[in-house]
C-alpha cells in the first residue's frame, strides 16, 4: 500500500530513523573527515546535531509536519555542531519553512521543501563549495522535484532520492580535488546519505511493518575510503588512513569558532549587517556561516585570530555558549591514534610477525614489498580547491554593494556613472579569484568596454554579462545557478538582464529641452533606460510619472532602491501611491545607498 500523504508524527519517525543510522555510522563519517580539514569530527557534529533535532521533537510532538518540521529546525539550530552540522541545520531550516502550516504533505510539497532547504543553506555559507554536503543535497533536491510529478508514493519519491544521493557522494571525489588525492568520498554528504537512509526505511516502515533493509552506499564509501589493496574495514582502512594523508600545517585557519549572539530584535534591525559582519571575519577565517534568527545569531567560523572574532562580534550583543578548538590538535591526536592502529594492524598475520619482528623500517614497507606501489607520504604544501564559478560586480553605494554580496558576488567593485573602475580593476578581481570561471557584471554602460578588455587581458576564463544598469546586474546575479554550464549561466544571466526595465531619477545639471520636456536646472528627472521621460521640480512627481510609463508597458514585479537623498517620508508617501495605483504590482524596497540617484527602479 503507497503512501500519499505523512504528518508530523510519520515525519518524526523519519527523522529518529536517520539521526539513528547516522550515529551507528559517525566513526565511518569521520573516518573520511578531510575537508574544509582534516580534524575527523564530521560524523560526531552531524550525529550531535541530529541528535538535539531529535530530542526537540521528541519533547515536543505534534501531528502537524509543518509544526513538526519548525521545531525540528529550532533544535538543529540551537545544537549544531561544526561546519557540517550548522549547514544540516540550514537545510532543515529551509524545508521546515517551505510548508511552516501544512497539517499533512505528499511528494510534490516534501521536494520542493528538500530544494528550499538546498537554496536556504546555500546562502547561509559565504563561499559554497561543490563536492560537499551541499552538492549532495543539491543533487537529490533537483531529482526530487522532477520525480515528484511522476509519483504520487512517497516512499518511492524517497528511494529516487536516496539513489541519487548516493550517486552524488559517489561523484565529490571528481569536484573536490582533495578528496580525490586522499581517495574519500566527501564526509558531510556520506552523512547526509545516512539520513537519507533513515528516512527511506521510515516510509519503507509505513508502508509495510516488516520493511526489508535497504541497499547502502556504505559499501561504495568504504571503498572509497581505503586507499590500499584488499578489502580493509571502515575502522583500520578509512581512519587511520584519510586525515594522515594530509600534513597537520595544512589547516591554515586552525580554531574551529561557533557561538550564538544574543541580540534582541529591538536593537538589531538597524545594526547588525549580516554581509558586513560576513566580510570582517572573512579577512582572518574561511567556512562562515551567519545565520539570523528572532533575537539571536549563530556564527560559525575557521579563524587564526579567535580573538578578535569575538572582540568583533560583542559589538552586536551578549555572546553565548561558545565553543572554540584547536584542529590542529585534533589532527595530531588522530594521527597519533592512527599511527597506533596501523603498527597493530601490520603484525595481526602471525607468519608476517615471524618475519617482520621488531623491524618497524620492513614494517612500514610492507604495503609496498605486497603489493608493489610505493607508500604515500603526506603532501609538504596546502592543497587547494578550485570552485567552478567567481562573480565580479559593479555598484555604488554600501547598500547596493551589500545586497550584490548577499547574492553571492564575490568581488564588489565601486563605480557608477561618475567614478568608473579601470580595466586594471577589473584585471586584478579577476587574478585574485581562484576559479575555474569568472563572470563579470558591469551594471552600466560606460564600464562594459573596460570590462570586455579586461576578460582578454586575463588570460582567464570570463564572460562578461553587459549589463547598463543596477537592476539589470542584480537581475542577471539572481538568475545564476552554480550547477549550469558558464555558457548556460551566460546565456540565463544575459537573458534576465534583458527582461528588466530599469529606471533612475537624478537632478538636471542645466537647462536644457528634451522633446517636449522644458527641463530647468535643478529639476528632478526620471529616466527610463536611456530616454528622458519625466521631469518636474517635485521627486514624487517625477517618479510617479516615470513610474506610470514604466509599469504601462507590462510588469509584475518592480524593486525600488533608495539613495542617499530619499527620504522616508518620500519612499512612505510614493509606497502608498503605487500601492492604490497598481496594487496588483508587488513591491520590494531596499536600501542602496547610492549617491546621485535618489531612486533606482527596476520593472520584471
Amino acid at each position: 500500500m503507497s503512501k500519499r500523504l505523512i504528518n508530523g508524527s510519520d515525519f518524526a519517525n523519519m527523522v529518529y530513523l536517520g539521526a539513528e543510522i547516522l550515529q551507528e555510522h559517525a566513526d565511518h563519517v569521520n573516518a573520511l573527515n578531510v575537508f574544509p580539514v582534516p580534524d575527523g569530527d564530521t560524523g560526531t557534529n552531524m550525529s550531535l546535531t541530529m541528535s538535539a533535532g531529535s530530542r526537540e521533537l521528541n519533547a515536543k510532538p505534534s501531528q502537524s509536519i509543518g509544526k513538526a518540521a519548525e521545531v525540528l529546525s529550532k533544535g538543529l539550530l540551537m545544537g549544531a555542531r561544526g561546519n557540517s552540522g550548522v549547514i544540516l541545520s540550514q537545510l532543515f531550516r529551509g524545508f521546515a519553512r517551505s510548508f511552516a502550516s501544512a497539517e499533512e504533505v505528499g511528494t510534490v510539497q516534501f521536494a520542493a521543501a528538500l530544494q528550499h532547504g538546498v537554496d536556504t543553506a546555500y546562502k547561509a555559507v559565504v563561499k559554497p563549495v561543490e563536492g560537499t554536503i551541499l552538492t549532495v543535497a543539491k543533487d537529490s533536491a533537483k531529482h526530487a522535484v522532477f520525480f515528484a510529478r511522476r509519483t504520487s508514493d512517497l516512499a518511492v519519491l524517497m528511494r529516487e532520492v536516496y539513489a541519487k544521493a548516493q550517486e552524488s557522494l559517489a561523484r565529490t571525489p571528481d569536484l573536490l580535488p582533495v578528496l580525490k588525492q586522499v581517495g574519500v568520498v566527501d564526509s558531510g554528504g556520506q552523512g547526509l546519505v545516512y539520513i537519507f537512509e533513515g528516512f527511506l526505511k521510515g516510509l519503507t516502515a509505513l508502508e509495510d511493518e516488516t520493511a526489508v533493509d535497504l541497499p547502502r552506499n556504505a559499501s561504495a564509501g568504504t571503498s572509497r575510503s581505503v586507499p590500499v589493496a584488499g578489502n580493509a574495514s571502515p575502522a583500520f582502512g578509512a581512519q587511520s588512513r584519510a586525515q594522515s594523508r594530509l600534513a597537520t600545517e595544512t589547516i591554515e585557519f586552525l580554531y574551529d569558532m561557533e557561538f550564538f549572539i544574543n541580540c534582541p530584535q529591538a536593537g538589531r534591525v538597524s545594526r547588525f549587517d549580516a554581509a558586513a559582519f560576513k566580510r570582517a571575519l572573512a579577512k582572518d577565517g574561511d567556512s562562515i556561516i551567519v545565520i539570523e534568527g528572532d533575537d539571536i545569531i549563530k556564527v560559525h567560523v575557521h579563524s587564526r585570530k579567535p580573538g578578535d572574532v569575538l572582540n568583533y562580534a560583542l559589538q552586536y550583543g551578549e555572546l553565548t555558549e561558545i565553543h572554540i578548538l584547536n584542529m590542529r590538535d585534533q589532527h595530531r591526536d588522530l594521527l597519533q591514534s592512527g599511527e597506533a592502529s596501523e603498527g597493530q594492524a601490520a603484525v595481526q598475520d602471525p607468519e608476517l610477525e615471524a618475519i617482520i619482528g621488531a623491524d618497524k623500517d620492513l614494517a612500514a614497507a610492507l604495503p609496498e614489498l605486497l603489493t608493489g606501489a610505493p607508500v604515500t607520504e603526506a603532501p609538504a604544501e596546502p592543497v587547494y580547491e578550485l570552485a567552478p564559478y567567481g562573480i565580479v560586480g559593479v555598484a555604488m553605494g554600501d547598500g547596493i554593494a551589500s545586497i550584490f554580496a548577499d547574492n553571492n558576488a564575490d568581488i564588489v567593485l565601486s563605480g557608477g556613472q561618475t567614478m568608473n573602475p579601470s580595466t586594471e580593476d577589473f584585471v586584478q578581481a579577476i587574478a585574485s579569484l581562484h576559479v575555474e570561471h569568472v563572470f563579470l557584471l558591469p551594471n552600466n554602460a560606460n564600464i562594459i568596454l573596460a570590462a570586455q578588455q579586461a576578460a582578454e587581458l586575463s588570460g582567464r576564463s570570463v564572460s562578461v554579462i553587459s549589463t547598463r544598469t543596477i537592476p539589470q546586474g542584480l537581475a542577471a546575479l539572481l538568475a545564476f545557478k552554480d550547477y549550469e554550464t558558464p555558457d548556460r549561466n551566460a546565456a540565463l544571466m544575459q537573458d534576465a538582464c534583458d527582461q528588466v526595465q530599469s529606471g533612475q531619477v537624478t537632478h538636471a545639471v542645466r537647462d536644457t529641452v528634451f522633446g517636449e520636456l522644458v527641463i530647468s536646472e535643478g529639476d528632478y528627472i526620471g529616466i527610463q533606460e536611456k530616454t528622458i521621460v519625466a521631469a518636474s521640480s517635485s521627486m514624487l512627481q517625477t517618479c510617479q510619472e516615470l513610474l506610470t510609463k514604466m509599469i504601462g508597458e507590462g510588469g509584475e514585479l518592480l524593486t525600488i532602491l533608495t539613495g542617499l537623498e530619499a527620504s522616508e517620508e518620500d519612499t512612505e508617501a510614493l509606497s502608498q501611491w503605487l500601492a492604490s495605483a497598481y496594487p496588483d504590482v508587488e513591491l520590494e524596497v531596499h536600501s542602496g545607498g547610492q549617491p546621485l540617484y535618489p531612486y533606482l527602479f527596476a520593472v520584471e
